[in-house]
């Protein structure tokens, strides 16, 4: 019992040492409270909503960092940082083309902070105001299209509004996000009678600009009559396997057997919509729960013709929209989008496989053709096999 008792004894000393060595590891930034030294020798270069701002740091050994702090707009404070490495700080996510003032301060390894020095800055237009006042608003098939360029890939958030008669008041859309360097977005489901549209913008900081409205009348738009398409085989289309004929892709089920190929070097098939139109645009739907990956589509071409019994030929591959290759022509070269939260494919989240399952809108290149055949050719599939899936495809566009 006392040697059981010693043994303890021992461990519990050995266990204390050990807890004062860690203690005693434990860094401590710095006791040092001298005031550091101000920038100085400051410059500044305007950006748009931003600016980049140089000086030269004060000879200070125990700096750790330079601080700048700035309203934004009339609600928010923002403040950046830049290390002692750098003689550069970025201040950004101004709302307007205004002069501002920014306060710098060096501050030390024991966070005291020098004396301020107030810098004024006058940041060029931001990029949210800019591409939402250069937005193109134009009448579309079954609604209004905003078109614009986001040059610098600022990453924004698009906000469309029309007007509702009975309410008296603007509706809301679901937010556009972008941040690549067009901007391409749409109101649907409008009548062609005159409608008033608006649009603005957001971006990362909370700023909203101005909106910009427009009455204007739409294109007549209707979804085209699946129950009048028809496969239409040609001597170079793929065959169907599995049982997932090609009749599937446009049997207006999105829950049942899709489409699905054999293995081929060339994933091709053919329609006939039993009617001539212009098409306007169209929805695709992956197969479930194998989003961007495997036999999904992820590349695709759409041809056309307008003849009655149009003939097989060789289409070129990885030609341009507009080719004409016999009684075809290229309508357009299409791409799946990547996933909307920005994350690799194989990484996509719940969200991301949530906006593939609700179909994917596709829009004509214009000026629309009328047609009345459709070859849908799969150029790419997610997985980069030599057979494809696809579940459903829906026409929009004007019956002729």
């Amino acid at each position: 019992m006392i040697m059981k008792n010693i043994l303890i004894l021992i461990l519990m000393m050995a266990f204390l040492a050990s807890c004062k060595k860690e203690e005693s590891n434990i860094e401590v930034i710095s006791r040092d409270m001298t005031k550091p030294g101000v920038v100085s020798n400051v410059k500044v270069e305007n950006l748009e909503g931003a600016a980049r701002i140089t000086y030269r740091l004060p000879n200070s050994e125990n700096l750790l960092y330079v601080l700048a702090r700035y309203n934004i707009n009339d609600n928010r404070v923002r403040e950046t940082k830049a290390s002692y490495y750098t003689d550069t700080i970025m201040v950004d996510g101004f709302a307007r083309s205004q002069e501002y003032e920014v306060t710098l301060y060096a501050v030390s390894r024991a966070n005291v902070m020098s004396d301020p020095v107030v810098v004024k800055v006058t940041p060029e237009t931001p990029n949210y105001v800019k591409i939402n006042s250069d937005l193109e608003i134009n009448p579309d098939f079954g609604g209004a299209s905003f078109f614009g360029l986001n040059r610098n890939r600022a990453p924004i958030a698009v906000h469309l509004l029309v007007f509702n008669e009975q309410t008296k008041k603007y509706d809301e859309q679901e937010p556009e996000y972008i941040s690549s360097d067009t901007i391409n977005v749409a109101i649907r489901n409008l009548p062609p009678t005159p409608q008033k549209v608006g649009v603005y913008t957001t971006d990362r900081f909370g700023n909203v600009s101005d909106t910009v409205f427009k009455t204007l009348t739409p294109l007549f738009e209707t979804q085209l009559d699946k129950s009048k398409f028809f496969v239409y085989n040609m001597a170079n289309d793929t065959p169907s396997d599995y049982g997932w004929v090609f009749q599937n892709f446009f049997d207006g089920r999105v829950d049942g057997n899709g489409w699905h190929t054999g293995r081929s070097s060339r994933l091709i098939s053919t329609f006939g919509m039993g009617t001539s139109a212009i098409i306007s645009r169209f929805v695709v739907w992956q197969r479930p729960s194998e989003y961007y990956g495997y036999q999904n589509t992820h590349t695709f071409t759409i041809w056309g013709s307008n003849k009655d019994n149009p003939a097989e030929t060789t289409l070129p591959k990885g030609s341009a929209g507009g080719t004409v290759a016999g009684d075809w022509v290229n309508m357009g070269n299409f791409a799946f989008p990547n996933p909307p939260s920005g994350l690799a494919p194989n990484q996509a989240n719940a969200a991301d496989k949530e906006f593939v399952a609700k179909g994917v809108n596709f829009t004509m290149p214009r000026p629309a053709q009328n047609v009345k055949y459709i070859r849908f050719e799969v150029t790419q599939t997610w997985g980069g096999l030599d057979y494809v899936n696809a579940m459903e495809i829906t026409l929009f566009g004007n019956p002729l």
